[in-house]
């Protein structure tokens, strides 16, 4: 078996949205948080030295204009996060008049209890659907007992990844697409004379880092693109893939065990397994 650039071109592969209403602390840290996690990070902040701090701290797009106006320009849809961290209870409600009346994912706002009751009450009277507020993340994030703005962005990150996990299952997803990112699906389909390999993740135990379904790019000079965890393991796949394109190999499935003194070398709480599947890019299976 093999993977064909014609299925991958016609891959459509779309990072979510992260849109962070706010450009304080919580926002700066939340940005760093999540730098990695595949979201096209978007902060909306009126006041324009916070505004250049959050574009430093990662932004891809900062909108730095009234929350309700920089709101309209924002395309949202079933793959993006709103998140409301502003200076005030005003500008929370602002934007929540503007994000429920949104596709979305996700939309969460930080603030007390009282406050959000308070939030809701205002909405509700206001006519917007009790389901639609019922559904609102409020306060914020995981209950993990977070105070510091480092701690709260990793609470609020927690919960973004949990939903998006969720959504994700409820979808279903193809094999090939599942575990794709927008960087791989790009690096596979970039015009390059070298051979590759798309190395999956098809099962795993014990204590190994990445789940079913994380995908490597590898190339025959063993340059990679993703990951699958890192570490003794990745090498080995790495040399796998290596080994397979040199000897013109479509496909090889490998397993991979680290026993408990090389996964405490590596940092690892006990050893463990994963099952590979390493195929070829190739132009046409014909």
């Amino acid at each position: 078996m093999s993977i064909t650039y014609e299925e991958l071109r016609k891959m459509n592969i779309k990072e979510q949205k992260l849109v962070i209403c706010g450009g304080g602390h919580v926002s700066s840290a939340l940005l760093r948080a999540s730098s990695h996690m595949g979201f096209e990070r978007y902060v909306i902040e009126d006041r324009p030295s916070f505004a250049a701090k959050v574009k430093a701290d990662g932004a891809e797009t900062v909108i730095c204009e009234a929350f309700e106006q920089a709101l309209n320009q924002i395309e949202s849809d079933e793959d993006t996060y709103f998140v409301i961290v502003t200076r005030g209870h005003r500008y929370d409600l602002d934007c929540l008049k503007k994000i429920l009346k949104k596709p979305y994912a996700y939309v969460g706002m930080m603030g007390s209890r009282v406050r959000v009751k308070e939030a809701k009450q205002v909405l509700w009277q206001e006519g917007f659907d009790p389901a639609l507020l019922e559904g609102l993340h409020a306060p914020i994030g995981l209950a993990i007992g977070a105070e510091m703005p480092e701690e709260i962005a990793i609470s609020i990150l927690a919960q973004l990844i949990q939903v998006r996990a969720e959504k994700m299952k409820e979808r279903g997803q193809s094999k090939i697409i599942e575990g794709m990112t927008k960087e791989l699906l790009e690096a596979a389909l970039q015009n390059d004379e070298r051979r590759k390999m798309m190395a999956t993740i098809v099962s795993r135990r014990g204590s190994a880092p990445r789940k079913a379904g994380a995908k490597m790019l590898i190339y025959e000079d063993g340059m990679t693109v993703g990951t699958i965890g890192g570490g003794c393991m990745e090498a080995k796949v790495i040399h796998e893939a290596v080994l397979a394109m040199h000897q013109n190999e479509m496909e090889r499935q490998v397993v991979i065990e680290m026993l408990p003194e090389e996964a405490e070398n590596e940092g690892m709480v006990c050893g463990g397994v994963i099952e590979v599947n390493i195929e070829r890019l190739v132009e046409s299976n014909v």
